[in-house]
């Protein structure tokens, strides 16, 4: 029996709340609607399985009854008279018997609930969790994982998805349901591959680039490799002059069109990738008006060391090696470009393709070798020197002619197509607070075989839900709150399965997620740990790398923590390893930028000293076994490493008495990047009369009260399980406060105010990304004085943001006073 359901008073937890009442199977917000779709039907609140009829005798009782008694009023009282009798002696039994048992407290279940509701996490379950872990399953999942292509929509992701599935119902997870989603994907053209050639002056063709990788190994060899394409760029063919643009960023395209005085307008550009993400490189192209877009990878960006040592034989990218990716930028966010900040039901409403947020002209990827020749055929003036790339025997050169009359020439036939995608969600429901979730996610999903993005992520918690599901049916595990782990589909192409969840749950996961811990790739390096996250789960990830041991190799320290700090600390002053802002490019996006739930994304990562964007081989066909098994991570140490630190973290968050989020260290960063924004912008906004006086005084506030809370909790004797229901509210609802319905500046569906992605870049998080967005290129803004009312009005919506963040953590027993 759970303790906590033997008393009444502790009913709220589960009823009150709308999570699943004792009896009922699952919560709510697995899967309702995937179970009409697996073809069985869901429970009815009616007992269909009765019948109006008498199943003995065979008569319907509705046609076949007795003839109405009617009773005297004098009967009638006699009859209530005795009732009332039996019903005082039966209450006057009851009390009795409670009144003898209160001399024995251990016996009154109550004693045992309140015990339980406040029982302290037990620290050395983590240390246990960890012992389990086992490096040599990490390893057998990846390989089974990276045995075929799984890209979204196909066979083989759906084969995925059910092995995932079986696997945590054999765990011990349970419920585990699928959840299906039909989206827009695409594809290219199987009998029409997509090329990039130059034509001579008579329209001849003078070169083609390849329209597949060649495999390099056995690992990258398979019949279902999709040929390098971008996905979502518009299906079209266009020729004419080819301009660089470097890495296509719009101070590339401003300085190309301001300083050099060159139109891209009607002209194909080609851009380098790196830097920012694909999709944000596409959209300046048309914003600046080109025709088309062909990207590359350079060697200075993908081969560093040189292209005379590259895969097989080491992690860096080779000529023929092409970076697949989306192109679909959804304000940061993504899911289904058909149904935004809706799920992809079957009864949605689904926008038609020429309205929906895609880009309007074609895209497509090359290898370097392709490059080059591309590359060697442009005349004009030599670039600027901060624009030249490692491509040997090459002058980097603008265009846009080509020699001798040539035109580039670019064909894509990318289809579009609906199909239907699954994720795979699994719960180990808490014996506590059942309706509090610590969700830990991964996507499913890869462009070729993954093994890195994201199957190294998927080995990784796969083992996790491995040794907590044995734990857990052992009872040597049983959380405080409930841990849900989620295998996304269709990441890759614009966050699709996670956010089509948080659009269906929204609700659900609004009032009850604590929080949401990502791993998309679990080692994209060996050099040192790497976290973005929300400030307040920043010492939560301190103290859960603080108890893992590192990876047993040269360099490395005696914990994650001990590694981080000196490879990355975060500066001179602030002697703490260094967190990243949160900002989107993966599965955290939706609980943050739409639910306002506070966020993490850990791995393992490369040494940033050697400038690069990514890995290497990110997103090309030699993404395989072989890269991770023996080159990067031979002994899967780093993919333990990582794995403990997720589960230390997600153990802290289900189990702790106190929910370990801190407030102070929140508001510490808002006011450095508050301090950091006053010193790009406040001189140019004080010549406009604005000034950073009512958000310096609700920052000032926010400091105030998030002090007195944790001052608050601090004093605490936790007796009383309802006050620390309460304190663990206001301590997760912190980050829903940022949330503005309204959404940020030209983003609505963007809606925290605080952090999100950049509007220029959607890999990188901004810190007050409305005003950043405002305050870009201003100076040049078509509508100067509009701009500038805009700023204004935004300046009063962070302001205000920021009094109802102080309001959260005030006592509960008062509205708008000072604690």
């Amino acid at each position: 029996m759970n303790p906590i359901r033997s008393c009444s008073r502790y009913e709220y937890l589960d009823s009150d709340s709308g999570a699943a009442m004792p009896g009922e199977e699952e919560d709510s917000f697995i899967a309702p609607h995937s179970q009409s779709r697996a073809g069985s039907q869901p429970a009815s609140p009616l007992r269909s399985d009765l019948k109006l009829s008498d199943p003995n005798a065979g008569v319907d009782i509705r046609k076949d009854r007795s003839p109405t008694m009617h009773l005297s009023n004098k009967t009638i009282a006699v009859i209530a008279t005795i009732v009332a009798a039996c019903i005082g002696i039966g209450i006057g039994v009851i009390i009795g018997w409670f009144s003898s048992q209160a001399q024995f407290p251990k016996a009154e279940p109550c004693e045992t609930g309140w015990s339980d509701a406040l029982k302290e996490e037990d620290k050395n379950v983590g240390k246990v969790l960890m012992n389990e872990m086992q490096a040599s399953n990490m390893k057998e999942y990846l390989r089974k994982l990276t045995s075929t292509p799984h890209l979204a929509g196909t066979p083989a992701d759906k084969i995925n998805a059910d092995y995932v599935k079986n696997e945590w119902i054999s765990y011990g997870l349970e419920p585990v349901r699928q959840n299906a989603y039909n989206v827009l994907l695409c594809y290219p053209d199987k009998e029409k591959p997509n090329y990039v050639k130059i034509l001579n002056s008579n329209n001849t063709e003078f070169f083609k680039s390849q329209s597949e990788e060649p495999p390099l190994d056995v690992g990258s060899i398979s019949n279902d490799t999709v040929r390098p394409f971008n996905a979502y760029a518009a299906n079209g063919t266009v020729e004419g002059d080819l301009v660089y643009v470097n890495y296509g960023r719009v101070e590339d395209f401003q300085y190309l069109e301001r300083t050099l005085h060159m139109n891209v307008t009607g002209k194909i550009a080609i851009a380098r990738y790196g830097k920012i993400f694909r999709g944000d490189k596409a959209k300046q192209a048309e914003t600046f008006g080109a025709v088309g877009l062909i990207l590359y990878s350079d060697p200075a960006d993908f081969a560093v060391d040189g292209i005379s040592s590259v895969y097989p034989d080491s992690w860096w990218l080779p000529g023929s090696g092409v970076q697949r990716g989306s192109l679909a930028v959804q304000q940061g966010l993504g899911g289904d470009p058909l149904t935004p900040g809706y799920p992809s039901l079957e009864n949605a409403f689904r926008e038609d393709e020429s309205s929906a947020s895609l880009p309007r002209i074609p895209v497509q990827p090359i290898g370097y070798d392709d490059a080059k020749t591309l590359l060697g055929e442009l005349e004009g003036d030599e670039v600027p020197e901060n624009w030249r790339g490692t491509l040997q025997g090459l002058t980097y050169r603008l265009g846009p002619t080509l020699k001798n009359n040539r035109k580039a020439k670019l064909e894509v036939y990318n289809q579009n197509e609906r199909r239907t995608v699954y994720n795979v969600i699994g719960m180990l429901r808490g014996s506590i607070e059942p309706d509090r979730y610590v969700i830990l996610g991964n996507h499913r999903d890869a462009w070729v075989f993954g093994a890195v993005d994201p199957s190294s992520g998927t080995a990784v918690m796969m083992e996790i839900a491995r040794v907590m599901g044995k734990l857990y049916k052992e009872g040597r595990f049983q959380p405080r709150r409930s841990i849900v782990f989620c295998s996304w589909a269709a990441e890759e192409y614009s966050l699709i399965g996670s956010t089509e969840w948080v659009e269906e749950f929204s609700k659900i996961l609004g009032g009850r997620a604590v929080a949401y811990l990502n791993v998309d790739i679990s080692v994209q390096g060996n050099y040192t740990f790497r976290a973005k996250a929300t400030p307040n789960l920043f010492n939560a990830i301190y103290e859960a790398a603080k108890q893992v041991p590192d990876a047993p190799h040269p360099g490395h320290l005696a914990t994650v923590y001990d590694t981080w700090l000196n490879r990355r600390p975060w500066s001179d002053t602030n002697a703490v390893p260094y967190v990243l802002n949160i900002g989107s490019g993966s599965d955290y996006a939706a609980f943050m930028g739409v639910l306002g739930i506070s966020s993490v994304d850990l791995r393992y990562d490369y040494d940033i000293g050697y400038g690069i964007s990514s890995y290497p081989l990110y997103h090309s066909m030699y993404e395989t076994f072989h890269l991770v098994s023996e080159i990067m991570d031979p002994n899967f140490q780093y993919h333990l490493a990582t794995g403990r630190v997720w589960t230390e973290l997600a153990r802290s968050l289900a189990d702790a008495l106190i929910l370990p989020l801190d407030c102070r260290t929140y508001v510490s960063h808002l006011n450095e990047s508050i301090s950091s924004l006053k010193k790009e912008y406040a001189d140019k906004m004080s010549l406009q009369g604005i000034t950073f006086d009512a958000i310096d005084a609700a920052l000032a506030e926010l400091s105030k009260t998030a002090d007195w809370l944790h001052s608050y909790i601090g004093k605490m004797e936790m007796k009383d399980p309802f006050e620390v229901r309460k304190v663990n509210d206001q301590l997760m609802f912190m980050e829903r406060a940022f949330i503005d319905p309204f959404g940020l500046p030209g983003r609505p569906l963007q809606r925290h105010i605080a952090f999100a992605p950049s509007s220029k870049d959607s890999y990188y998080g901004d810190a007050f990304p409305g005003i950043v967005d405002l305050m870009f290129d201003i100076d040049n803004a078509v509508d100067s004085a509009k701009q500038w009312d805009l700023v204004r009005q935004h300046m009063s919506v962070v302001a205000f943001t920021l009094q109802s963040v102080a309001s959260t953590l005030t006592s509960v027993d008062v509205l708008g006073v000072q604690p």
